[in-house]
């Protein structure tokens, strides 16, 4: 037994042929080999450290640069070729976004009356007749129907002329209704008289046989019956306006249509 072994290994017999020291184990590798495990672990050890780390992605990094010098003095269009494309690119987004925008203004913004589709236009209703003669616009309205159906009847200008200027007298070219005939006011009218049962624009009376109370309260039919009764009467084209419309109406003042004729040859004027 050796001075300095262990009380363990002083009570622990060897075996013949087995050095002192420690025993072989069956997971410890011997020889040689042995040397080449504790180097192993030594390596281990030394890349646990921070240094050789460091170190380690030091070379790393080094390769790395060196192999893209390399690539790049082999190919000097290899390092722009990325950053060219990324230009690109970023022109693309920036121009799409840019087309974003542009539309989401579009639709936000009030259109310009160049990009508007015109509006239908309302029809502008007809201008008002202007006062002729110093007629209230409701004569006028009347004077207007009167020379229409003359025109429509193929009637000559001067007959035009009478027909307004007996209407002058009898109603002052208002639509009169009567007193005496109740009924007529539930036609539309502008007014009444008390003479018999004179009606319309041309007091014409239904008892005279120039038609009914209806018919008579519309200016259009009056003015028809006047211009048939004028056409019936021989000559009248011969005589004066007075003398025909009193050949007409079979006044008991036959002078009093006479003062009308210059006001109603200039409505008569206006309105043809």
């Amino acid at each position: 037994m050796h001075p300095d072994d262990s009380p363990d290994q002083r009570l622990t017999p060897r075996r013949p042929g087995t050095p002192s020291g420690d025993a072989p184990s069956a997971g410890r590798p011997t020889g040689r080999h042995r040397g080449v495990g504790r180097r192993r672990r030594a390596g281990r050890d030394l890349l646990a450290t921070t240094p050789a780390r460091v170190a380690l992605a030091a070379g790393v990094t080094c390769c790395l640069g060196v192999t893209a010098f390399v690539c790049t003095r082999e190919d000097p269009d290899a390092a722009r070729r990325p950053v060219a494309e990324a230009l690109a690119e970023r022109a693309a987004d920036q121009e799409r976004a840019s087309r974003s925008l542009d539309r989401a203004a579009t639709r936000g913004a009030t259109p310009t009356p160049s990009a508007t589709r015109a509006a239908p236009r309302t029809p502008a209703p007809p201008p008002r007749p202007r006062p002729v003669a110093g007629l209230t616009p409701a004569q006028l309205e009347n004077a207007r129907i009167i020379v229409a159906v003359g025109v429509e009847l193929k009637m000559p200008r001067r007959a035009l002329v009478v027909a307004v200027s007996t209407a002058m007298q009898e109603s002052r070219l208002y639509n009169l209704a009567s007193d005496v005939l109740p009924e007529s006011n539930r036609y539309p009218h502008q007014g009444s008289g008390s003479d018999h049962d004179s009606l319309g624009l041309f007091q014409q009376r239904p008892s005279s046989g120039w038609g009914t109370v209806g018919e008579l309260m519309r200016p259009a039919y009056a003015a028809r019956a006047f211009y048939e009764a004028l056409r019936d009467v021989p000559g009248w084209q011969r005589l004066s306006v007075a003398d025909a419309a009193q050949a007409v109406q079979v006044s008991a003042y036959p002078d009093a249509y006479a003062p009308h004729e210059r006001a109603a040859t200039t409505v008569v004027a206006a309105l043809t």
